[in-house]
């Protein structure tokens, strides 16, 4: 037995030798022709070249660090393998061995290094930087990290208790900024604490509650201190506190300072509670929204507990499951325990849909496909329409609401189910025209924010479909300076000319078209993807006067629904106003990254 172990082990070295280690034979398959493509790592602010730095592509075959100067360079085949052989080939150069893997189109590259942003954290995220063999002037900039940082001092700086501070970053969801929690930081022993890998923006900052437990000083039948939040600089509510403005690589030292107060217990009695469905706690101060407070949900007891200082609280309460339910009271605390209160779970709303056909034309083969991709199987109106709800709330992502499932292959109801109290914005895809009108009651939804009350009911939603919208083509252009041009029979210096642009759908940076309706107009925002060879089409837009812009790549922070915000863009829109039917043609210069600085 352990004859026939060696001889197959012998065997398969051979084999090994012989076979898939062809340079090393005589009758080796000779190495794949290969290109080098040269580039540099840079800094986006300086244009410093960055040494060190990882440059590799996200399918890992290829890495390598940049040199002192920021220069890196690969090897990589230049021609088509044989596509009889299902194994790689094996070639070597002065970097080492390294596996051919072909491909048809360009080679994707992205760069790291501590203290830059790379295109996991930062955001939005940086797409890859795609470069072709034998490409010798590759650039991959990589943007500086910007960095909070500071100190969190209480009344006994010797205290073991360590404080958690959370920051909050200021993000567009489709044109409406919110605050979004971006992370949590608990402070080193001396107070310290660091946000570090920040991405340009706006942020907020301040310290969670500390209950104050010194084992030299606690009593626990005796009065009770703790440390309330505080919001930098120094105030007591998230809407008060100071917006933190970061750039590129800068820092910021931010240093929080929170009274010691006296605590109190706090009870609060739960009716109608839904047998066995959790809860959710939130505890605003001075009735403004906010983080920060907390106050504990019991389920043996049923009771709302915790501890809170001299105050004015709204205490809302949530359960969660198909029989949701909330409930909010007011409460006060004044130099004493805080009981007494009850708060009355009532069960969220259901809101019916109701939907106008105004179409002028049969469905379509293509029509039936989108509509299919939106809600299986449910009915035929429901089948092209998905209609959600989205918090309207500044702060935190909130929970919105999306129409329920059917009941059953005849069910064509559309219900939005267990929407809690709060205001929304309505938002209504279609794979079949669009939405001429959104109407609760004589509140219009597509300029106004639904308003639902506690309860567990409310009006309908009344839905206009139509499809005689408008058709709008067009082709975007790069302006570029050529210097030394000639103009019909005169020199000039330099000239502008505009060029039809190809560009590779794989970069992830084509081009993105921006319908953006003027205030007051009937019009609704459309995003456009543009084709490969500069065109694009949309289809079935809603009447209304529009500004519209093209971008070099995709703006997920354009808060398109705020002019102020939008001012900056007014020389380089093009102002057009659709009818009912119409199709536009348009040529529109593309914004590019530097155009925005």
């Amino acid at each position: 037995m352990g004859g026939l172990r060696s001889f197959c082990a012998l065997s398969l070295a051979l084999l090994f030798c012989c076979g898939d280690v062809d340079l090393l034979c005589g009758n080796a398959n000779p190495a794949p022709e290969s290109e080098t493509i040269r580039g540099t790592v840079l800094n986006s602010v300086t244009h410093q070249p960055v040494g060190r730095a990882l440059v590799y592509s996200p399918d890992n075959r290829f890495a390598t660090l940049t040199d002192s100067a920021g220069h890196f360079e690969f090897k990589v085949p230049s021609r088509e393998p044989d596509r009889r052989s299902e194994r790689p080939e094996i070639f070597a150069d002065s970097g080492g061995i390294s596996v051919s893997v072909y491909t048809s189109g360009p080679i994707f590259l992205m760069a790291r290094k501590p203290g830059f942003l790379s295109s996991q954290n930062s955001y939005p995220n940086t797409p890859p930087t795609p470069a072709s063999p034998g490409q010798k002037d590759v650039t991959i900039y990589l943007m500086p990290a910007a960095l909070i940082a500071g100190r969190v001092t209480v009344a006994d700086p010797d205290s073991p208790e360590r404080i958690q501070v959370e920051i909050y970053r200021r993000q567009i969801q489709n044109g409406r900024a919110h605050w979004i929690s971006a992370g949590t930081f608990t402070t080193f022993s001396n107070g310290e604490f660091r946000f570090p890998e920040l991405s340009p923006g706006a942020y907020k900052l301040f310290t969670h509650e500390l209950m104050d437990r010194d084992p030299l000083t606690f009593n626990p039948r005796g009065q009770l201190y703790g440390y309330p939040p505080v919001y930098f600089p120094g105030a007591n509510n998230f809407d008060a506190g100071s917006t933190i403005q970061l750039s590129a690589g800068t820092t910021f030292e931010a240093n929080l300072t929170p009274a010691r107060r006296e605590y109190y217990p706090v009870e609060i009695g739960i009716a109608n509670t839904p047998e066995g469905a959790p809860a959710g706690v939130e505890v605003f101060a001075g009735g403004r929204g906010g983080p920060g407070y907390v106050l504990g949900y019991n389920p043996q007891t049923q009771k709302i507990q915790g501890m809170l200082p001299d105050g004015s609280y709204t205490v809302s309460v949530s359960s969660f499951g198909q029989s949701s339910a909330t409930g909010t009271v007011d409460i006060g605390v004044k130099g004493a325990a805080a009981t007494g209160y009850t708060v009355t779970m009532v069960p969220n709303a259901s809101i019916s849909v109701n939907v106008t056909e105004e179409f002028t034309s049969a469905e379509t083969r293509g029509d039936v496909t989108q509509i299919e991709s939106f809600a299986g199987n449910q009915g035929r109106r429901g089948r092209y329409i998905q209609v959600s709800l989205e918090p309207a709330d500044e702060i935190g992502q909130g929970q919105g609401a999306s129409l329920r499932q059917p009941s059953g292959p005849e069910d064509e109801s559309l219900v939005l189910e267990n929407v809690r109290p709060g205001r929304y914005w309505v938002r209504v895809d279609s794979g079949r025209g669009f939405a001429a009108s959104i109407k609760c009651g004589e509140t219009d939804l597509l300029r106004h924010p639904l308003v639902v009350g506690a309860g567990g009911s409310s009006d309908p939603i009344d839905l206009t479909m139509r499809d005689d919208g408008a058709q709008v083509n067009g082709i975007i252009e790069i302006m570029s300076t050529v210097a030394g041009a000639s103009l019909n029979s005169g020199a000039i210096t330099s000239a502008r000319i505009y060029n039809l642009p190809q560009f590779n759908p794989a970069a992830q940076t084509q081009p993105h078209v921006y319908l953006i309706p003027s205030q007051d107009s009937t019009g609704q925002f459309r995003e456009v993807w543009v084709s490969p060879d500069g065109n694009f089409s949309s289809q079935q837009v809603p009447p209304g006067d529009y500004q519209v812009l093209a971008f070099d790549r995709p703006q997920p922070e354009l808060e398109y629904r705020n002019e102020e915000a939008m001012r900056k863009y007014h020389s380089q829109e093009k102002n057009i106003r659709l009818v009912a039917g119409q199709k536009e043609e348009l040529r529109l210069h593309m914004i590019s990254g530097s155009d925005e600085q």
